[in-house]
């Protein structure tokens, strides 16, 4: 069953294709944290360089293919294509939003 996804959620996907690392950042909580590749990123400017790091590294682009709510989550799995090995590869994003806002964020 596929999930209508939130305004920051949408605009998360959206600024992330446009390697906007400003708009993205402005989708998550002061005290957000994001989890990738095994790493922890705290608050916004941590989020915001988080961000323009893996847009360099990878090229990365992330086209939306489902999503569901599970345990207070919104799980969206994407084709994420780009600069690596194996490339595209389908991803799972955990989001929690609290008063419009993402406050944490895992990346599997």
């Amino acid at each position: 069953m596929n999930t209508k996804l939130s305004q920051a959620i949408e605009t998360y996907f959206h600024a992330a294709n446009a390697h906007d690392s400003k708009s993205l950042a402005d989708c998550f909580a002061e005290d957000a944290v994001v989890h990738d590749e095994g790493k922890d990123y705290h608050g916004l400017s941590a989020i915001k360089e988080w961000n323009e790091t893996a847009g360099k590294k990878y090229d990365l682009t992330l086209d939306v293919i489902s999503a569901v709510e599970e345990n207070g989550e919104t799980v969206v799995t994407a084709q994420a294509s780009g600069n690596f090995e194996g490339s595209p590869i389908s991803i799972n994003f955990y989001f929690t939003v609290e008063n419009q806002k993402i406050t944490s964020l895992r990346c599997e």
